[in-house]
């Protein structure tokens, strides 16, 4: 059973850090691509960050380059997210996908298992 755990969501003040973690099982994170999606209440589900299983090459919201790391750990089959220097308006339920392929996509579609998400929480 395929089975993605998201972890390491919390309550942080603006220009903070936070490690989000994505573990899967069920099957090899290996011939994969994994991206982390977000939604904030009211607003469009957004595409974060993805890493491609074939070089690990990455790909980023303009909003967030520069802040965020999108990492993959293919033995521990986890990947990671670190973000740093939080705003606000990165308050949102942060969740990761498993892409259907070895490339990176921006396009909710493009994944067939998803964690339950992890809410992240940027307040003074």
């Amino acid at each position: 059973q395929v089975q993605l755990v998201d972890s390491g969501g919390g309550l942080v003040q603006p220009g903070g850090s936070l490690r989000l973690s994505c573990q899967v099982s069920g099957f090899s994170l290996e011939y994969y691509a994994i991206g982390w999606f977000r939604q904030a209440p009211g607003k469009e589900r957004e595409a974060v960050s993805c890493i491609s299983s074939t070089d690990s090459s990455t790909t980023y919201t303009d909003s967030v380059k520069g802040r965020v790391t999108i990492s993959r750990d293919n033995a521990k089959n986890t990947a990671y997210l670190q973000m740093s220097s939080l705003k606000p308006e990165d308050t949102a339920l942060y969740y990761c996908g498993t892409a259907r392929g070895p490339t990176c996509s921006s396009t909710y579609w493009a994944y067939d298992h998803w964690g339950q998400g992890t809410q992240v929480t940027v307040s003074s």
